[in-house]
């Protein structure tokens, strides 16, 4: 059993500029059945959770205003997109799909959400294409309901820091961020996680995966978490056009073995979000992503 997360809607109420990165979106669960990685019975339609599991993490007013779209024109500029109540409906149904996720990671191991990853959402603000913080809520609703989830670690490897998860657990000891990501990409003003490790242009696969390879298992040992959330972003490949690393596909999958097996390995369960991809050939995000699935059935199948 590998739960997946998916509303077919994700994509539809999106302007046509932003159109072709979300394609993924469908062509994702297609590629994972047509393959056999996982069966239909996979997956299940993510749905918005209640406004109270939301305000575990945003202000009050800030949802409101969005609820009714009522965020000024910087605040829509800022997120990318223009506000429609339908794309309000996407974003508090990626937050039910993560929160939903967390719960059947805890009895399946492992979960995805096949969007999600909205990491540049702050408590009372949203940028860079994302408006609500589904890890960052899911997060929440953890320690909020669960007894034995005191600990949680966020590991952000998509090449764009996780500004906004960063910033919402600043004071927050129970929830430890660590993202890795270029330093001189998107955003220019970097927030403090509690551990950041910003990484040159062109950053290659040897230079990457050692760096992992010594952080992760010390962290692990450090931290102590008893749940993991990890953004997958395949904007690390070096034909991303917003990237600026240089990891190849089969760098990208060595990545995500690193960081699920040690998940499996130590039995914590693990939530998985896509986060950014943005190659110019969708094949290369579509595959790069897909790979993420199948280390994922190979582990716990």
């Amino acid at each position: 059993m590998l739960p997946i997360a998916f509303a077919p809607s994700y994509a539809h109420p999106l302007p046509a500029g932003h159109r072709f990165p979300m394609l993924k979106y469908e062509l994702l669960p297609e590629q994972l059945l047509r393959e056999g990685t996982v069966a239909a019975a996979d997956f299940f339609v993510a749905t918005p959770p209640p406004a109270a599991d939301i305000l575990l993490v945003h202000e009050d007013a800030y949802y409101e205003r969005l609820r009714h779209g009522q965020l000024t024109r910087p605040e829509e500029r800022a997120t990318g997109f223009p506000w429609s109540a339908a794309l309000f409906e996407r974003e508090i149904t990626i937050l039910g799909g993560t929160i939903e996720a967390a719960r059947r990671a805890l009895a399946h191991g492992v979960a995805f959400n096949i969007a999600g990853g909205t990491h540049h959402a702050f408590r009372a603000r949203g940028e860079g294409f994302c408006l609500l913080n589904d890890q960052a809520v899911a997060a929440a609703w953890l320690l909020a309901h669960v007894p034995a989830i005191r600990q949680v670690l966020i590991v952000d490897l998509d090449v764009h820091q996780g500004n906004g998860t960063a910033a919402i657990f600043r004071r927050e000891p129970r929830v430890f961020t660590c993202s890795v990501h270029g330093a001189r990409n998107y955003p220019a003003r970097k927030e403090t996680s509690d551990l950041d490790l910003p990484l040159p242009d062109g950053t290659d696969d040897a230079s990457y995966l050692q760096l992992l390879a010594e952080t992760l298992p010390r962290l692990l040992d450090s931290v102590r978490p008893d749940f993991v959330f990890y953004q997958a972003g395949v904007d690390v490949l070096a034909t991303d056009k917003l990237g600026h690393l240089s990891l190849t596909r089969a760098g990208c999958r060595r990545r995500d073995e690193l960081v699920l097996g040690l998940c499996h390995r130590h039995q914590l369960p693990v939530v998985v979000c896509m986060g950014g991809g943005y190659s110019e050939r969708i094949i290369d995000i579509v595959e790069a992503h897909v790979n993420t699935f199948r280390v994922a059935a190979e582990l716990w199948g």
